[in-house]
């Protein structure tokens, strides 16, 4: 198109056209130009419509996802505070136990029984998962701040589940074992359903004790029980791992926090 209207204009120098004649060329010449800027004019309207449109598209499905992120760490705050409440649980008890041991006179087995059968608790905290990383979806965050925290949110929960899991195998591997040696694992399963706190973190609290098997009718004296150093290891092991579990879920609380301000900051209409 260039050498088109160069050759034109070359010709209008180097002939002698007659004055009407060069008249019609420069008219030509301009309606060319008014119609090829009309097009260029056209093609950029289009395109800036047609880019409003994906950055309106875009925005509506950023709202919709800030909106369900905040549905999931709401529900994950709920969950993650539960898991603390229940390891606190474990830890004051084991703390009791502890303190049973070291003045081992006129201990009521009830409540020592009681006690040790909280130490077979196992909270996990198992977050709503979401494919915002994987799907490409997190281009479409645009507060950078929201969108480091939800990058790093994985390794920040697999951090805690870590510690769970080394609860987990410990108390599999080593506590409920050397309970059956002891010979106290059936009245500590007896008194762990009937305990209302254990049936609200794994029951919501609206179920009935599931143990229909009783109390086991061998006679262990709680001075007998009090001398068992295995019995002692657990409880100190239970309040190390359940404490450092809590202190990675304070983190993580913070964490989620965090997200759900920078959330509400975002989301249009809160």
């Amino acid at each position: 198109m260039i050498k088109f209207f160069q050759k034109i204009r070359q010709q209008l120098l180097t002939e002698n056209l007659p004055d009407r004649q060069a008249g019609k060329i420069r008219r030509y010449l301009l309606y060319a130009v008014g119609e090829i800027a009309l097009v260029m004019i056209g093609i950029l309207l289009a395109l800036e419509v047609n880019n409003w449109n994906e950055n309106r598209k875009d925005s509506n499905k950023e709202q919709l996802i800030l909106s369900q992120l905040k549905e999931e760490y709401e529900t994950d705050l709920t969950q993650l505070e539960q898991k603390i409440s229940h390891r606190t649980f474990i830890i004051q008890s084991a703390s009791k136990v502890l303190k049973y041991i070291d003045k081992p006179m006129n201990v009521d087995k009830d409540s020592l029984l009681s006690h040790i059968s909280v130490i077979l608790g196992d909270p996990t905290f198992d977050p709503i998962k979401n494919d915002l990383v994987t799907s490409g979806n997190l281009r479409l965050i645009k507060n950078r701040n929201l969108k480091r925290l939800l990058t790093t949110w994985t390794s920040d929960v697999v951090a805690l589940q870590e510690i769970e899991k080394e609860w987990s195998r410990t108390m599999w591997e080593y506590v409920v074992p050397n309970f059956i040696t002891i010979g106290i694992l059936r009245d500590a399963v007896y008194n762990w359903w009937n305990d209302e706190k254990n049936l609200t973190w794994i029951l919501e609290g609206k179920g009935d004790n599931l143990f229909e098997a009783g109390r086991s009718y061998k006679i262990i004296k709680s001075s007998e029980l009090l001398k068992n150093k295995e019995l002692e290891g657990i409880m100190s092991v239970a309040i190390s791992l359940n404490q450092s579990a809590n202190i990675q879920s304070q983190v993580l609380r913070i964490r989620i926090l965090e997200l759900l301000e920078l959330l509400n900051t975002e989301i249009k209409g809160e």
